[in-house]
């Protein structure tokens, strides 16, 4: 009897004291746990990333319709604006619904028998978020525009605004996707007369990191 109960005795309180350690956790404690931030990773799967992920774009576009006002020889003439390319890299989310992103954009012009260039800087917000997922976004930007070459007697600084609507695809091929891209892109000369007026077409590459 003795040996039996030295051989019962220890399982018996080794059992107890299982059963006391696995009882639930309650109270302030516990509860907290549930209330912790979250990474928008873990919610969606590893296929969407986190809103603090960015991107870095490349296009190329044509302008299908443009006019250029007090600016070059002839006054008023029509499709000034020719080839664009440039480059868009998402900086970071803007109140948790938008994208505020950097833009710089080179266009080449056609006037009379002057050929102005100019590069862009354009902060541009864009909408929905691209952590969204959601292929279709529209944006806005405003900046300053740099010729490198100008007509004769213009201002070389210019006030540049865009609106633009496109579709984006991530991840198509690992962390490559595309996009297409259409809109208004415009700007008034600062230190001279002049303005231009155009509507584009682009498409490229997005990449994700």
């Amino acid at each position: 009897m003795k040996t039996f109960l030295s051989l019962i005795l220890p399982l018996f309180v080794a059992s107890v004291a299982t059963a006391q350690n696995s009882q639930p956790v309650v109270g302030r404690e516990a509860a907290a746990k549930y209330f912790q931030p979250r990474d928008p990773a873990e919610s969606y799967g590893n296929s969407v990333r986190a809103a603090s992920d960015h991107y870095l774009a490349l296009h190329f576009g044509r302008y299908m319709a443009s006019q250029s006002y007090d600016w070059g020889k002839n006054g008023q003439e029509d499709d000034a604006g020719k080839n664009q390319f440039g480059v868009t890299y998402r900086v970071g989310e803007w109140y948790n619904s938008m994208d505020l992103a950097l833009r710089l954009d080179y266009s080449e012009f056609e006037l009379a028998d002057e050929n102005p260039t100019k590069l862009s800087f354009l902060p541009l917000i864009t909408f929905p978020d691209a952590s969204s997922r959601f292929p279709l976004y529209f944006g806005a930007g405003l900046g300053l525009g740099v010729f490198f070459k100008q007509a004769s007697g213009k201002s070389a600084l210019s006030l540049d605004y865009q609106l633009i609507a496109g579709a984006r695809f991530f991840d198509i091929f690992e962390n490559t996707g595309f996009f297409i891209e259409a809109g208004l892109k415009n700007h008034l000369l600062i230190l001279s007369s002049g303005q231009f007026n155009g509507t584009f077409l682009a498409t490229g590459l997005v990449f994700t990191f």
